[in-house]
């Protein structure tokens, strides 16, 4: 057998590539069909653990729960994660490769990559009856075509019918079809089958000119106009952190107070996506001393390059700040990146994080970080009392505790303890990403920064996280089917289905 495949290209990033293949993937699946998600290369910030101890980029991880199917690095065979300027880490399959440059990447690797990719899609293909297959960026990037293996090189491969994607919530969405089309070959042009006009907000009466015009000037149809939603699915790249600015609370708004320090090269920065679930929590994005105020909580998030961000830290004026705010009772929770920089000494002797040197951390706990070239993707659970907490761990750095003034945050099923925990439990670090994916463990959080502050706790009963991230699968296929022609998609497809 050989699957079919549709593909979701754009006219730029962050148009809603990613939620639009989303929700093909839990509409195919809930009509019956197996259905997979695939991106052949990922840049990404944030990123997911495979069952198998592989990273891929959070957003297939994603598609993949959609879709209901087991997450593999065959959904994403190369991983870029960005490390420092123009260098990002190279993951193949999962797994560390190198680091490399972009203009090394792009004259080196590139080709090399394509095998690699191929034997994915084949394996899908044999597997599946759907490929959803994701795009990045635009396909009409001129100066990146002939090394770009993410798009239209991509849809040849898997014989896949591509739909272009364009945001209208940013203006030109016109234009800006016509413009990529008219920068397609011949042969890519033939490929795309339907257009998607995303995140509209109005009238819908008012797009029937222009869309009558498109469709007679391009000869493609327009399969939907789908209005924005703000729907509860995690991102993954930095555009959507920079997004999060608007969602900045007015001092004083909300009863507790949440601060993340948004570091030059934070990395899964959806650690904190509960928060902004809970009831009459604000949560704030820092990147200047100066915004930091008097936060209950304070969380200092991963990072692609801790050497680095510990001395942006530093050099911002971060250290004393944040010295002071434990001196004035604001809890503080590092993670990963985070929690080696909580440390008092970060040791780099095989210049696996730069060049080589030691580092003094922040001091607020009694540990010893050195980093070692093995990294370390896995998922992991332990316990916490009585409370079982899931989470995942990315990192290359192996701490010890140094004093036992502290005691350890989790006891993990292999007999492991992981992070640690001040004897006034003010400072907490851990190496467990996804922690406060944990609900009810973020909700005794937010209680016990309410009954400090003189507040009524909430309810300790809360949906669980996989209950959330189903009721917004179900709600975004729901959204998008019921603004999206799926009769012409299916058609397109060549897929018969039944009802």
């Amino acid at each position: 057998m050989s699957a079919k495949s549709i593909m979701i290209q754009g006219t730029a990033s962050d148009v809603g590539k990613s939620m639009i293949c989303t929700a093909l993937c839990r509409i195919f699946s809930d009509d019956g069909l197996r259905v997979v998600p695939f991106k052949s290369q990922n840049m990404a910030l944030n990123s997911f653990v495979t069952e198998d101890g592989g990273e891929i980029g959070r957003a297939q991880g994603v598609q993949a729960e959609a879709a209901r199917v087991v997450a593999t690095t065959d959904m994403n065979p190369i991983l870029l994660k960005p490390k420092q300027d123009m260098v990002s880490e190279v993951i193949v399959h999962g797994k560390h490769f190198l680091n490399m440059d972009a203009k090394s990447y792009r004259n080196q690797f590139v080709q090399e990559a394509m095998p690699i990719v191929e034997k994915s899609v084949r394996t899908l293909q044999n597997t599946y009856d759907v490929i959803v297959l994701e795009g990045a960026g635009s396909p009409a990037e001129i100066n990146l075509k002939d090394r770009d293996i993410a798009n239209m090189r991509m849809a040849h491969l898997a014989d896949a019918a591509v739909v272009l994607v364009a945001d209208i919530d940013r203006g030109g969405v016109f234009a800006s079809i016509i413009g990529t089309l008219a920068l397609l070959d011949d042969a890519e042009r033939a490929r795309v089958k339907g257009l998607i006009i995303n995140k509209f907000r109005g009238m819908r009466e008012l797009l029937d000119d222009g869309i009558e015009w498109v469709e007679r000037e391009t000869g493609i149809p327009v399969l939907g106009v789908v209005p924005y939603v703000d729907v509860n699915i995690e991102a993954e790249d930095s555009l959507a952190l920079s997004a999060l600015r608007f969602k900045k609370p007015k001092p004083g708004e909300f009863p507790v107070d949440v601060a993340m320090i948004r570091l030059p090269r934070i990395s899964n920065f959806t650690d904190i996506d509960p928060f902004f679930d809970e009831p009459e929590v604000g949560v704030r994005l820092i990147g200047n001393v100066t915004e930091l105020g008097t936060p209950d909580l304070l969380i200092l998030p991963g990072t692609k390059s801790t050497m680095d961000d510990l001395a942006w830290l530093k050099a911002q004026g971060f250290e004393q700040a944040i010295a002071n705010l434990r001196a004035r009772g604001t809890k503080i929770i590092g993670i990963c990146g985070g929690f080696q920089m909580l440390g008092e000494v970060l040791l780099d002797p095989d210049a696996v994080e730069g060049n080589g040197e030691s580092a003094q951390g922040l001091g607020l706990l009694p540990m010893e970080t050195v980093f070692v070239g093995d990294k370390k993707t896995v998922q992991m659970s332990g316990t916490r009392g009585h409370a079982i907490l899931t989470g995942y761990e990315i990192h290359l750095g192996r701490t010890k505790i140094l004093r036992d003034e502290v005691s350890p945050f989790l006891q993990l099923a292999d007999g492991r303890v992981d992070g640690a925990v001040s004897a006034d439990e003010q400072v907490i670090g851990t190496y467990f990403h996804g922690i406060f994916h944990n609900r009810t463990f973020t909700r005794q959080l937010v209680n016990e920064m309410r009954t400090k502050k003189g507040l009524a706790t909430l309810p300790s009963e809360v949906k669980s996280d996989a209950e959330r991230r189903e009721d917004a699968y179900n709600m975004l296929a729901s959204h998008v089917r019921a603004n999206l022609d799926m009769e012409k998609i299916y058609d397109m497809l060549k897929i018969e289905v039944n009802g």
